[in-house]
């Protein structure tokens, strides 16, 4: 059952139905079958590419939707309710866009910037290193200086499309403490996939280790000045945690929504399990936990629009929502009991999804601690 939404425009309102035909058509008839055979759903990108969904909250002059990120945090959730793995893979390709969009130079952003918003590239960050997660600054991947390039040596890991992506926001250092951002190609000489990592949950986006090895990235490819790759990734990160908090919406919209269909259906000493007050309270539990989840991300993204600071309040929107979707999936497979626990339902699917969003763009821990130290401020 779809959530009910308060949308701004009558357009936004246009763009909602929208999604969820292509929702209803393009993507929840394949999610179980090609999450089980692990297969990346390139071609759906392609569809959402078509349909102006990838550019969402850029500006139209660059081939973007110029959305408000209330609007386009609401679409991401309604993809992320039918097939997280697009959800998540749209959030990070328009988290890709965001350096460019935002700190690149006027020329910069007439050159790629239309392409990689315009729907037929996919986009992947590059900013973790096997030994830099949750600490972007002990990075030691490095980029050296040789004429009008830089030359970059260093491995990048638990990179989503890594190996598909056709452009790669790649954080590297350019000095002892700098760290500088590179826009760089997919194709180019130089870098390679590792083998896919053999995930929990979402099985069908591939995430990998970049290796470096002598790539050559034009002085000319570099986002912003050379040091400010840090500010920039970080800025970033803002944005990309209201992302997964509107994935982490939609995945428990969808878990709460199967738990009732099947709680209705089954029946137990002659009437359906929805009547017994120990299911009543579980299900009002889910449900009043999706709907502050929702009101959370919402709330922060309205500041972003208003052009407010929404640093904190999106650090809580990412640890309020993420902890949401693992209770409620967990308590999904709860309802359906022993059926929840097969794979002939979708809820164990979700409930291993969801473990991985109090992970990414920051752990939990991390979200506790950005909000505690500017609380100190």
């Amino acid at each position: 059952m779809p959530a009910e939404r308060m949308l701004p425009t009558t357009e936004a309102e246009d763009l909602l139905s929208l999604v969820r035909e292509i929702c209803q058509q393009e993507l929840a008839p394949h999610a179980s079958n090609w999450e089980a055979e692990s297969r990346f759903p390139r071609e759906a990108f392609r569809v959402l590419g078509k349909s102006g969904l990838l550019g969402l909250p850029y500006p139209e002059r660059w081939g973007g939707g110029e959305q408000p990120y209330e609007v386009y945090l609401q679409v991401l959730e309604e993809i992320a309710a039918s097939w997280l793995t697009v959800a998540e893979g749209m959030s990070v390709h328009v988290m890709s866009c965001y350096a460019l969009a935002t700190f690149g130079t006027e020329q910069q952003r007439e050159s790629w910037l239309p392409d990689m918003i315009g729907g037929e590239l996919l986009g992947a960050y590059a900013l973790s290193e096997p030994q830099a997660g949750s600490d972007p600054a002990g990075m030691t991947t490095r980029a050296v200086r040789e004429g009008e390039d830089y030359v970059v040596n260093g491995t990048k890991a638990w990179i989503t499309h890594a190996g598909v992506a056709d452009f790669y926001t790649m954080m590297t250092k350019t000095g002892e403490d700098e760290v500088s951002c590179l826009l760089v190609p997919g194709n180019s000489e130089g870098l390679s996939a590792a083998p896919r990592e053999r995930t929990m949950g979402l099985t069908s986006s591939p995430v990998a280790q970049l290796r470096l090895e002598g790539l050559r990235v034009p002085v000319g490819r570099r986002i912003g000045e050379e040091g400010s790759g840090l500010r920039i990734a970080l800025s970033a990160l803002d944005s990309g945690r209201l992302g997964i908090a509107a994935c982490a919406v939609g995945l428990a919209q969808a878990a709460l929504d199967e738990a009732v269909r099947y709680a209705k259906e089954r029946k137990q000493f002659g009437k359906p399990i929805i009547q017994f007050q120990g299911m009543e309270f579980l299900l009002a539990d889910m449900a009043a936990a999706v709907e502050s989840a929702r009101a959370t991300y919402l709330e922060a993204a309205r500041r972003r629009d208003r052009g407010l600071p929404f640093s904190r309040q999106a650090s809580i929107a990412k640890l309020v929502a993420t902890d949401a979707a693992m209770k409620v999936t967990t308590d999904a497979v709860q309802v359906l009991g022993g059926a929840g626990y097969t794979r002939d339902f979708p809820v164990e699917r979700y409930m291993r999804e969801a473990k991985v969003l109090q992970i990414f763009e920051g752990t939990n821990q991390i979200q506790r601690m950005v909000i505690a130290r500017q609380l100190a401020r």
